[in-house]
């Protein structure tokens, strides 16, 4: 006679599931209150020794670009292309790298 096997699968109760859930939903609530403050926050980066100055928001909008005027006296366009490619990646970088610290204990706390 084979023997009875005492295996059990690990099926979730009601209550476990309600739990979970919640866990999601206030994680979802933390998660949106957290890209609305990143909304709000930004980041500055300057290329060409301050001469070019772009400000981010944390969820990557450009809000502004600066180019100091003396800048344009001795520059060619290709240069002022590049220091401004450079200081909008630069400010890019930044904002993802704000947004990831911020976003990043959240998702830690996911229940899976």
């Amino acid at each position: 006679m084979p023997s009875k096997s005492k295996y059990r699968p690990n099926i979730p109760q009601k209550g476990g599931q309600a739990g979970m859930m919640q866990q999601i939903q206030k994680l979802q609530e933390q998660l949106v209150q957290a890209q609305e403050q990143l909304a709000q926050e930004t980041v500055n980066y300057s290329a060409g020794g301050g001469a070019i100055k772009v400000v981010m928001t944390g969820d990557q909008r450009c809000q502004s670009v600066e180019i100091d005027p003396e800048l344009l006296k001795d520059i060619d366009v290709e240069m002022l292309q590049d220091l401004v490619l450079a200081a909008v990646n630069g400010a890019l970088e930044a904002s993802r790298a704000m947004a990831s610290e911020r976003l990043g204990p959240l998702a830690g706390g996911l229940p899976f």
